[in-house]
Parts: structure tokens; C-alpha cells; sequence
């Protein structure tokens, strides 16, 4: 099952979802030195978090370019999505570090709008396909 591949909403919300991590993958990767001082995390998750993007963030604009766009494929990167997003709030309330309060805002920010990315195109998926051209 494919979606068609003259859905601009989808393929803007999956763009809209590389372009954001690949932002955010570049600040943690490159900042992780000042951002370990300035939010209370350690160096290494940040720096580590943001590698982990840079593979995610390929596919997500490999799906976004395909045509048509995969189901399958968008479906994989809606759990990618909510997994982070979880895994961000268990980061903190969890107890695994103990950022400071800008930390947390940072922890969580980041963690509710990937699960708004996710639910952007979980919606876009959603749509029926009549609408989607």
C-alpha cells in the first residue's frame, strides 16, 4: 500500500521532520560541549543523540522523496517518532540524568514536538485518499 505520491502534506510533514532533526542532530553533535554546560546534560548523550539523527534523518528525506511515498515506510517513521519522544520523557522523569530546568525544558521540547512531527504524519496518512491529490 502506497500513498499518492501527489500528497504534498505528507511529503511536507516528512521534510518539515528531517529538516528538524538534522537541526538538532547538528546542535547536539556540534554544541555538545556548551550545551553540557548550559543544560546540566552530559557531552555524550547530546553528542551521541545527535549521531543517531544523521542516519534518521536520510531516510526520512529518502521516504519524503520517493514517489509514490511508502506507507510502510511513513508508518516506521511515525514509531521512530513516539520512541524518541518517549524515551526523552523517561530520560528525565525517569532519573537517568538530572538536567537542569533548562535542560528539562530542553528534554521535553524536544520530546513533545517530535511527537507533534509524528502525529502531523500519522494525520497526513490519515487522510483519505480522494483528498490526498
Amino acid at each position: 500500500m502506497t500513498a499518492s505520491a501527489s500528497h504534498p502534506f505528507l511529503r511536507r510533514a516528512l521534510l518539515l521532520d528531517a529538516a528538524a532533526s538534522g537541526l538538532t542532530g547538528a546542535l547536539m553533535i556540534g554544541g555538545a560541549s556548551v550545551l553540557q554546560d548550559l543544560l546540566a546534560l552530559p557531552a555524550g548523550l547530546l553528542r551521541g543523540a545527535g549521531l543517531i539523527l544523521v542516519p534518521y534523518v536520510a531516510f526520512v528525506v529518502m521516504v519524503a522523496s520517493r514517489t509514490p511515498i511508502s506507507v510502510g515506510a511513513v508508518w516506521t517513521v511515525i514509531v521512530c517518532n513516539g520512541l524518541w519522544a518517549a524515551a526523552s520523557v523517561a530520560l528525565v522523569v525517569d532519573g537517568v540524568v538530572a538536567p537542569n530546568a533548562l535542560g528539562t525544558t530542553f528534554v521535553i521540547g524536544q520530546g513533545l514536538a517530535v511527537a507533534a512531527l509524528g502525529l502531523l504524519q500519522y494525520v497526513a496518512l490519515s487522510r483519505p485518499q480522494s483528498s490526498l491529490a
